[in-house]
């Protein structure tokens, strides 16, 4: 089984639980934040909808120096979070499905102002970047909703407010 195969199905429920999540975020809590150091949540959930963004770069790139890194994404609504998610994973997906095992097993660095900061195989990058980093911040989000008694979705398993899947 090819490497990206093996990552695809884990993506894709990620993806699908990450969606649930950013769907329940309200219009009107966009501005709320849980503590002067936190983001806001419409500023989280932007995070969360366009850390798939990264993914193609990734694949296709030998580095990235944050130093060039383009300003964050400025999403005014649900909608607009959604429709940012659906394309950024649509490109992610394709971006894995057409990587090979020597593209995914390629080093990529991680740079500041031309210093390396990591180097890891890209199919590391990948998990790490990718899926770990959105399963934190889709879980940051999930406390962010408890906090404004906004149903939290089942994702694992049930949650408190879904019995079951």
């Amino acid at each position: 089984m090819a490497i990206s195969e093996a990552i695809l199905p884990e993506f894709d429920q990620e993806m699908a639980n990450t969606r649930k999540t950013l769907e329940r975020v309200p219009e009107n809590k966009l501005g709320w934040k849980p503590h002067e150091k936190s983001s806001t949540m419409g500023g989280l959930a932007t995070h969360l909808a366009t850390i798939n963004g990264w993914a193609e770069s990734i694949v296709t790139q030998d580095s990235f120096d944050v130093s060039n890194a383009p300003p964050p994404a400025s999403l005014k609504s649900r909608d607009e979070i959604l429709a940012a998610f659906d394309k950024d994973t649509a490109s992610a997906r394709k971006a894995i499905a057409g990587a090979s095992d020597g593209d995914l097993m390629k080093p990529w660095s991680l740079l500041s102002s031309g210093k390396t900061i990591l180097t890891l195989p890209r199919v590391a990058v990948l998990r790490s970047f990718i899926l770990n980093h959105g399963i934190h911040h889709r879980a940051q989000l999930g406390v962010y909703l408890r906090l404004n008694d906004i149903p939290v979705p089942a994702v694992y398993g049930p949650s408190a407010d879904e019995g079951a899947f």
